[in-house]
């Protein structure tokens, strides 16, 4: 019996023992050896060899990645580990570090019950360490840190003890803090800061396989003085026969980290909006295996064989082949074909997959990366939040024109397994534009449409996506329907920051209860008499009607939102959506013959009012910016901290960390395009530099109306502005 076969019986024993299993994340900075670290864990388990562990990068499958040396998707294994004479399940989510991925890692946040925090020794907490920790605390996911690359501190920077052991509890005090800071609002959070006494911290080295801890030394008898002379001596091979990373870490995932049995309780409330009382609810928090079946899917993912896979979270039930499930925002039911569970990389088909465990499931052709699957039609997860936005577009259009119908079945694709991808299908033109989180996120896409599906494409040079906000309250705006018989009376002022955060963050959302949105956005500071009057949420933008007693205005209501959806996404100054208005609909004067007040009437009137009122309200252009982090030697700082300053961008801060310097500002999104190749010709390559998405802000008013033409002569559009754009 091969050793792979055994390994699936054990995996399938334990499937049914939800106090054995545990559901976990590894998360970190770009380059921290995360990757390397799962490839380890996985040798530690049997389910690669030892030998190539480190080199293998088992999880990054997808060539582009083995080639980039970055993880792209959020990949899943899992094994089996022995702790105190108990076999454990552990499924993994390897998660992207890199900036432009960060939609994958707050998906893979959802599914699991633990966070591996992995930070680099030498370099310390990053910023994406603590946007990754701020997803994984949001989703109610407990974390643990391992410190990699410690071998670099004793070997290059020839540290003793005391200087090492400074330095570490530098890096464990800065986690705590981000930690601190971002659980002092949660109530259903007690301490969940790390420690090495209590074993929540560990220190090793992915390469060289060796690891660490407060547990482990008591168990191998080894201290730190002990694995520093080893490491020196270059005995790495004896280090990690006496002290294996995985031993070390897998012990302390099965020590610390929470069963779905002790996590759904507390967990569901937090990331399930649905009614608490209802036997589903209960079914979830007890992860019961006989209840109704509830599938979170994570990540859809393609087989070659299998066609579309989708990967989740079984919250409660049972999965089998054949059943028949709702897919949350669709109509109908899919019908399962297969269900199964991740060995190492690979998909082992199995019979079922009770609640408790990540399951890989096709024939579910409705789901999408976010859907609820279920056997009972339910209140679905919440929208699944991504904090980063699309930022940047490109064109794309096949060079073949025979190519063009499987170009767009292909983006259409993408957009399925990547929901922080947009796709917009033009038919006409034959020019499709996508558009993601930076540069490299729509430069990997457009490789992969070329190698995995042989087509080969061109690409337009990136541009920037701005937005539209109105800037002061306008007057009462009127809006007339073509026929002259319909008018809607409409005015707009600009929505608090507050507000418009809990929006982006979903805690306020038209899908869940009146009564629910209605606190949250009084909470956000919104006054009592607004939030009873929500008619609809659209992006960032609140409609209310403040109207009375209109006849007529009930079945014409679907119409008006249609029009300020449509006036909304394609703002006044260049068709850009728009963000974070209040529209209030006053008054509205209705033909008393629906035949006079169809589509052809209501939406340009609404769509009009919406605008003029926008106008009114001195609406600008916003453009998307970036922080920028470099680090850099000490005589390059100068050219570094130009780079930013020569970009629109400001320096906000410069500070001495170890032998470098760290530079920090932010700048715009559109002066980023190309800044990798400027940045490393100006520091001869020596700098290291991360940009993270930091929302919108107001373009300066005397670069706004060239950028509105552009953007216009860009889009076709005509270029004489209405009149009332006179504010610049």
């Amino acid at each position: 019996m091969g050793r792979r076969k055994k390994i699936v019986q054990e995996c399938e024993t334990l499937m049914d023992d939800p106090e054995h299993i545990r559901n976990i994340a590894i998360a970190a900075h770009v380059d921290h050896g995360k990757t390397t670290l799962t490839d380890n864990l996985l040798a530690g388990a049997g389910m690669i060899s030892d030998d190539t562990a480190g080199e293998q990068l088992a999880m990054d499958t997808e060539e582009d990645e083995q080639e980039r040396g970055i993880t792209i998707d959020a990949a899943n294994v899992s094994m089996t580990h022995e702790y105190e004479d108990q076999n454990h399940l552990i499924n993994l989510i390897d998660t992207p570090g890199h900036v432009d991925f960060g939609g994958d890692v707050t998906r893979a946040m959802r599914a699991v019950d633990g966070a591996l925090v992995v930070v680099d020794a030498v370099e310390g907490a990053m910023p994406q360490t603590e946007t990754v920790l701020r997803q994984a605390l949001r989703e109610g996911v407990k974390p643990t840190l391992f410190i990699n690359k410690v071998d670099r501190l004793i070997s290059e920077l020839q540290e003793g003890p005391e200087e090492m052991q400074e330095r570490l509890l530098a890096v464990i005090q800065d986690v705590n803090e981000l930690i601190r800071g971002m659980t002092e609002e949660m109530d259903d959070i007690e301490d969940w800061t790390v420690s090495v006494e209590e074993g929540t911290v560990g220190f090793g080295s992915a390469l060289y396989k060796w690891g660490v801890s407060m547990p482990s030394m008591q168990r191998t008898g080894m201290d730190f003085g002990e694995i520093m002379e080893l490491e020196r001596n270059d005995k790495r091979q004896e280090l990690h026969e006496r002290t294996p990373l995985s031993d070390v870490v897998l012990d302390m995932v099965c020590e610390h980290f929470p069963n779905p049995v002790d996590a759904q309780p507390m967990r569901v409330p937090r990331i399930w909006r649905g009614d608490a009382e209802s036997e589903l609810a209960e079914d979830m928090r007890l992860v019961n295996e006989d209840g109704e079946v509830v599938l979170m899917v994570t990540d859809i993912g393609v087989d070659p064989h299998a066609g579309e896979i989708a990967a989740g979270r079984v919250f409660s039930g049972t999965l089998e082949k054949g059943q028949e499930l709702y897919v949350s925002g669709t109509a109908g039911k899919n019908r399962i074909q297969s269900v199964g569970i991740y060995m190492g990389g690979e998909r082992e088909e199995v019979d079922r997959v009770p609640a408790g465990n990540i399951a890989a499931v096709t024939g579910l052709k409705d789901a999408i990366a976010g859907s609820t699957v279920s056997s009972a039609e339910m209140t679905p997860f919440e929208s699944i939040e991504h904090i980063s936005e699309p930022v940047i577009t490109k064109s794309v259009e096949a060079q073949n024109m025979d190519d063009l119908p499987k170009l767009i079945e292909t983006l259409q694709q993408v957009a399925k397994e990547d929901p922080t991808i947009q796709v917009e299908i033009n038919e006409d033109t034959g020019e499709h534009l996508i558009s993601g989180q930076g540069e490299l996120h729509l430069e990997v896409i457009g490789q992969r449409i070329e190698r995995n599906q042989g087509i080969p494409i061109n690409t337009g040079e990136p541009i920037v996506v701005y937005r539209e906000a109105p800037q002061q309250e306008s007057r009462e705006v009127e809006g007339i329907s073509p026929n002259r018989h319909n008018r809607f009376y409409i005015s707009v002022h600009p929505l608090d920051d507050d507000i418009v955060e809990t929006i982006k963050m979903g805690e306020a959302s038209m899908d869940m209860p009146e009564l629910e949105r209605r606190e949250a956005l009084q909470e956000a500071g919104m006054d009592k008499e607004d939030s009873q009057n929500i008619e609809h949420i659209h992006g960032t933008n609140i409609l209310l009607d403040e109207t009375k007693g209109i006849q007529h205005l009930n079945e014409t209501m679907e119409l008006v939102i249609e029009g300020l959806e449509e006036a909304l996404d394609d703002g006044p100054l260049a068709s850009e959506p728009v963000q974070g208005s209040l529209l209030r609909l006053h008054d509205a004067r209705l033909h008393e013959d629906a035949i006079h007040r169809g589509p052809a009437q209501v939406i340009p009137a609404v769509r009009e009012a919406v605008h003029n009122a926008l106008l009114d309200a001195q609406i600008k252009l916003l453009e998307p910016i970036q922080e920028v982090r470099i680090d850099v030697p000490n005589d390059h700082m100068g050219a570094a901290s130009g780079e930013i300053q020569g970009r629109r961008g400001r320096v906000d801060d410069m500070y001495q960390e170890g032998d470098l310097m760290v530079v920090e500002g932010v700048a715009p999104v559109d002066e980023m395009i190309g800044f990798s190749s400027d940045i490393r010709s100006a520091t001869e390559g020596r700098a290291s530099w991360n940009t993270e998405n930091a929302g919108f802000q107001v373009l300066a008013d005397n670069l706004q109306p060239d950028k509105i033409s552009e953007i216009r002569e860009r889009k076709g559009m005509k270029q004489e502005l209405n009149p009332a754009i006179d504010y610049f």
